[in-house]
């Protein structure tokens, strides 16, 4: 793809649809006990939480009397974040801010900001700041959740098909090669993918449906262990009132139908074909996603109210195969038309049993509000894509700093979200054409070639955390906020996973000043017992530097795919307690999780 066609999408991909509104939403107060703290390289700023806000918007102004602006931490999608605190480095040292938040009941809407409140982030000296992390190892704990596990996204399925080759790699064999990873190393239940309906599936057989391509799609997915997640799009060609309407480079038609009524039987009839080959307990298990982002211009050329339609008509026809079977929506870009959703379904009747949406560049937002503003609290809330940008081809994708910012992301939707599926499993991803080059700035966990990313093994690091969460307490420049933690435990196990992140993408590249000394004390953990640390970091774990250092700016060959797949694995070293404490420096972006296990010789 040329710079120009790049520039072209990235201008169409950020233009809504309709946002007009048939309802009003509430008039949040201001978050109250709003600070400010400045530390070194940074300022901290928390508040008290805010009944029915789905997010935060952070604004700033330099000295007491210039206008508050939002703080842009350019992700290149929504500012606005769930909840406190939220850590700004966009600041220069030794300049003095005034910060204020107001509550978003929505997206596209921000309330009253709060009262403003001074810092002055610090200039950085010799003293590396301390950070002083508290683990209450012998706490009954609680069940630690993993919004990872549900759901992982991809490219188009019908790609499992594919024998083409990119980079010397079939796509079909790789592709499933790499979902295989998903589920045999992670543990990932469900994919969701795009345009099941697409033309290389040929569901339309004149007067007739047929199956046959999606059957084959879905026993490779099952035989994996995968379940999918069926996103009901894009339009058949056949059916579509515009069949020149289309996006991405495969064509996929983002038409209305032109007859509502036969798009009801395509979907019903899907439907009953799934019943009928797998069973109905297996498909009851899955879920049925209207659209992509038809709140984009891009993917949806109707109008809201046509979609909306569209919506009523879809989950007639799966409800109409059986009552229990999952539907949801709105697929939406940027936490979009969730409220409009269920205001129209309230209005209608209509089921609502899931809702999707998607975020890219921050933690996702509290949705949870909205649902309950809408009266459908029990509805499940499903992310079926988020990352750390919504740039394809942005270096940013191959860099550890994607790989600490996944941590952060899942560790803020642990216990209220259903699922969090991270946008996609492989670099067998062409909605905007093949890869041109190994390192592309992919969206992929993993390279052609299956070569695991920082993000893969940020994965695999929450993979590792055990079954029980423990308490724990964070304290100091920038605990809480730049520096986090994640604790856990399992029979003879304490896993610690530490990391360091600012969601400032312009800092991706490393921040000096923001390097933290952690102090982690574990009160009841026995001084003998062995401690390891496994740590992703710049030069650790770092498949764009190790691909750097070979050399390689095109398509490795399989031995260097080999030294790649070497060069780039997380370190793992053996550390001492002392007493019960150890003490690591985390550099930003970073991340370590430590492993407690009884010495051998005392068991």
């Amino acid at each position: 793809m040329t710079e120009d066609a790049k520039a072209d999408w990235d201008e169409r991909i950020a233009l809504r649809s309709d946002e007009e509104r048939g309802f009003s939403f509430p008039d949040l107060d201001p978050p109250k006990e709003v600070t400010a703290v400045g530390g070194v390289g940074q300022v901290t700023i928390d508040w008290s939480p805010v009944e029915g806000a789905v997010g935060y918007l952070i604004l700033r102004s330099t000295g007491d009397h210039g206008p508050l602006e939002p703080v842009d931490h350019h992700s290149g999608d929504i500012l606005s974040v769930p909840g406190p605190p939220y850590v700004d480095t966009t600041c220069t040292p030794g300049t003095p801010y005034h910060y204020a938040v107001a509550s978003v009941p929505e997206v596209t809407v921000a309330g009253r900001p709060s009262h403003s409140v001074g810092a002055v982030p610090l200039v950085a000296d010799d003293t590396v700041p301390r950070v002083d992390v508290t683990v209450d190892t012998v706490a009954e704990g609680t069940e630690l959740h993993r919004p990872w596990v549900p759901m992982i996204g991809s490219e188009r399925l019908s790609q499992l098909l594919c024998t083409d080759t990119t980079g010397g790699h079939e796509i079909g064999i790789e592709l499933e090669d790499a979902l295989r990873r998903m589920h045999d190393e992670l543990g990932v239940q469900t994919v969701r993918a795009h345009a099941i309906f697409h033309d290389d599936t040929h569901v339309i057989d004149g007067s007739s449906y047929d199956f046959s391509v999606v059957d084959t799609i879905y026993d490779k997915l099952l035989t994996i262990g995968l379940r999918p997640v069926v996103e009901l799009g894009f339009m058949p060609r056949e059916l579509a009132s515009d069949p020149s309407k289309t996006v991405f480079e495969y064509g996929a038609i983002i038409s209305p139908p032109e007859s509502y009524e036969r798009w009801h039987d395509l979907v019903r009839a899907l439907v009953e074909h799934l019943v009928d080959r797998y069973g109905l307990s297996e498909v009851l298990a899955w879920d049925f996603e209207v659209w992509n982002e038809a709140n984009l211009e891009v993917f949806w050329s109707g109008t809201k109210a046509e979609w909306l339609h569209l919506y009523d008509v879809t989950a007639a026809a799966v409800k109409a195969v059986d009552e229990r079977l999952a539907v949801g929506g709105p697929s939406s870009a940027a936490a979009g038309w969730v409220d409009d959703l269920l205001a129209h379904a309230r209005a209608n009747g209509t089921p609502v049993d899931l809702v999707s949406t998607h975020t890219y560049g921050s933690p996702p937002l509290d949705v949870r509000a909205s649902l309950e503003r809408h009266g459908y609290g029990d509805a499940r809330i499903l992310w079926t894509e988020w990352g750390v940008t919504p740039r394809h081809f942005n270096p940013i994708n191959d860099s550890v700093f994607a790989g600490v910012f996944l941590l952060r992301g899942m560790r803020s939707a642990a216990g209220r979200v259903d699922a969090l599926a991270y946008w996609v499993a492989s670099d067998h991803f062409e909605e905007l054409g093949r890869p041109p080059r190994f390192l592309h700035g992919g969206f992929g966990l993993q390279t052609v070639g299956g070569v695991r990313k920082p993000r893969y093994h940020a994965l695999s690091l929450l993979s590792q955390l055990g079954p029980v969460e423990l308490p724990v307490t964070v304290s100091g420049d920038g605990g809480g906020s730049l520096i986090e933690a994640w604790a856990s435990r399992d029979r003879d196990r304490i896993a610690v996973l530490l990391w360091n992140l600012t969601l400032d993408q312009t800092k991706a590249d490393g921040a000096p000043e923001l390097t933290r000394t952690v102090h982690v004390e574990l009160p009841g953990v026995d001084p003998s017992w062995q401690v390891t640390a496994t740590t992703l970091g710049i030069g650790a774990g770092d498949l764009a530097a190790a691909t750097a250092e070979l050399g390689i700016t095109e398509w490795p060959t399989e031995g260097e795919l080999a030294q790649l797949t070497e060069r780039s694995r997380m370190i793992s070293t053996p550390l001492e307690l002392t007493g019960t404490a150890v003490e690591v420096t985390l550099p930003m972006p970073y991340a370590v999780l430590l492993e407690l296990t009884p010495n051998r010789s005392d068991l």
